[in-house]
């Protein structure tokens, strides 16, 4: 069973979360445990798993129930600590149910698998023991460590020959910073080979288009639009300068390993889940996260100077690799935790019941 089966009918549960009271909806939230109990039960009646592994959902119980009731080993991923970033956002009316939810979850857990030390930080703060809290980053598939992505290819097909592309891959959101980047290369006139290339969608992006248009620099700005998944690589390898202008202080952005992996120059916050991945001056320019001045003068840095965006970009690459940051390498790591009272999990098991 994956996500899909369980995630199929999500206009639907957009329009409720619009029309219905915060309180009546974080109800139905927890009240929808049952059915996906029912689903998760059903399945693992199909498939008799070895492990229930599981994407962290506020509210949803049903993992946890399915441990209790089959004795299943409990691997339970953790991207973010959803009780906080629901609060700051305003989506939560119940907080103190949802603050027991989300403790009873990882609570039950064998292992909690944060993808950050500060979001282990924070699980360990609501009671987890030590010894059920493995991190595990998230990384990028092998193939972009054994493929030979061109970038001058996609450079060439987008007119971007001669130019320094600085380049942001992702959903975009108005936080992320991108206004500031436009700004900058409408300051810095002088510098007209300068080109942004943004990969992805999300609603920061018509303001984004507002805004390079109002500064008259509309031609030096390319809106990529949602690409397949097996096209990312080759668009990124044409940035000169890869962007990651914001981040939650406890996520592993995706984007950064994919821009290691194809030996890209890195901006980032010095921000301590970002300093988990990066060094400054060895791996990437780390800027302080309050200045904006300080980012700015980064990008200025890397783009007037090629050799240092390939001392950066070939030690990121070389970095990953030597922690070998690669999804296959995760299975791995997650393969040979021990379950209290289990011993050893499969290193093959027969197969993962999944439940996002």
């Amino acid at each position: 069973m994956d996500g899909a089966a369980l995630g199929s009918d999500g206009w639907f549960i957009a329009l409720l979360r619009r029309r219905l009271p915060g309180f009546v909806y974080e109800l139905l939230e927890l009240g929808y445990s049952f059915v996906a109990f029912r689903q998760l039960r059903r399945g693992y009646r199909q498939l008799r798993p070895d492990i229930l592994y599981e994407r962290y959902n506020l509210y949803l119980l049903a993992g946890c129930w399915l441990k209790r009731a089959y004795r299943l080993p409990f691997l339970l991923e953790v991207n973010a600590p959803l009780v906080r970033e629901r609060s700051g956002l305003g989506g939560l009316t119940i907080t103190w149910l949802a603050r027991w939810a989300e403790r009873r979850v990882w609570r039950s857990a064998d292992y909690v698998l944060p993808v950050t030390q500060v979001l282990a930080d924070e699980i360990r703060a609501a009671g987890v023991e030590e010894r059920r809290i493995v991190v595990l980053p998230n990384g990028v598939s092998r193939s972009m460590l054994t493929t030979d992505f061109d970038g001058s290819t996609m450079r060439r097909r987008m007119g971007l020959e001669g130019r320094v592309v600085l380049g942001f891959s992702g959903f975009v959101r108005p936080w992320h910073g991108l206004d500031l980047v436009i700004d900058l290369m409408a300051e810095r006139a002088a510098h007209s080979d300068w080109h942004l290339l943004i990969l992805g969608d999300g609603p920061a992006l018509p303001d984004l288009r507002r805004r390079a248009e109002r500064h008259g620099i509309a031609n030096r700005v390319t809106f990529a639009g949602v690409i397949e998944r097996d096209r990312v690589a080759m668009h990124i390898a044409a940035f000169d300068i890869a962007l990651q202008p914001r981040v939650v202080p406890y996520a592993s952005p995706l984007k950064l390993f994919e821009y290691m992996a194809l030996g890209r120059a890195i901006v980032a916050p010095d921000a301590p889940n970002i300093r988990e991945v990066l060094v400054h001056e060895q791996t990437a320019l780390l800027f302080d996260p309050q200045s904006s001045d300080d980012f700015c003068r980064a990008i200025e840095r890397l783009a007037r100077d090629g050799a240092i965006r390939k001392r950066l970009g070939d030690a990121a690459r070389a970095a990953l690799i030597e922690r070998d940051l690669t999804w296959s390498a995760m299975h791995g790591a997650s393969s040979i935790l021990r379950v209290p009272g289990t011993g050893r999990l499969p290193c093959a098991p027969r197969s993962l019941l999944k439940n996002h």
